[in-house]
């Protein structure tokens, strides 16, 4: 079952600490992939210099001023990154979701990867992506009711450590370490 909406609307940080461990799955049309978020980062609006949100509303952007629960995606480097919406109306947010443990659909994404190790297929947020199939045409997808692309709770053990550090290429970061990983996955980016 895809997370409620209130799971989305609270604070970015928050929500980047607790989408780790839960399931991210995009159905194809016979199969589905998948796996386990294993790392995240949190952007927050204009006080936030690394944050899409931080100068002016863009035809991409504008949906982290819209509500938390929606797929923001957009490229960097000619890879696509996936990000959901958080905080509430008019309060701009959004984690990125930077790596998987990969569970389902494995032959489909090293296909996708074009790689045969398993280590190597999502372990970044690029990767990510190209693993999943995920593309632009998701960006504004409702992550709360598609039954396309979705996040949801998983049937796992939550006993993991969360460590943090700043964010990973950005030119100007906050203060505060808003990167969050299961401590100890091998499929964390590096």
């Amino acid at each position: 079952m895809n997370l409620y909406r209130k799971f989305y609307e609270r604070d970015t940080e928050e929500v980047a600490r607790e989408l780790l461990g839960k399931e991210l799955i995009h159905k194809l049309k016979n199969s589905i992939v998948g796996g386990k978020i294993v790392e995240t980062e949190a952007y927050y609006g204009k006080d936030d210099p690394a944050s899409r949100a931080s100068e002016k509303r863009t035809k991409i952007n504008k949906i982290m001023w819209e509500e938390g629960g929606t797929a923001l995606v957009y490229m960097v480097h000619a890879n696509w990154l996936f990000n959901v919406t958080t905080e509430v109306q008019d309060i701009p947010g959004a984690v990125l979701i930077r790596a998987l443990e990969p569970l389902y659909g494995m032959e489909i994404m090293k296909k996708n990867r074009t790689r045969k190790e398993t280590k190597h297929l999502t372990s970044g947020p690029g990767k990510l992506t190209q693993a999943l199939n995920i593309t632009k045409d998701h960006h504004g997808k409702d992550l709360t009711k598609s039954d396309e692309l979705f996040i949801q709770e998983m049937e796992d053990d939550k006993n993991f450590e969360i460590e943090s550090s700043h964010r990973i290429g950005v030119t100007e970061d906050l203060e505060e370490k808003l990167r969050f990983y299961i401590a100890g996955n091998e499929f964390v980016s590096s």
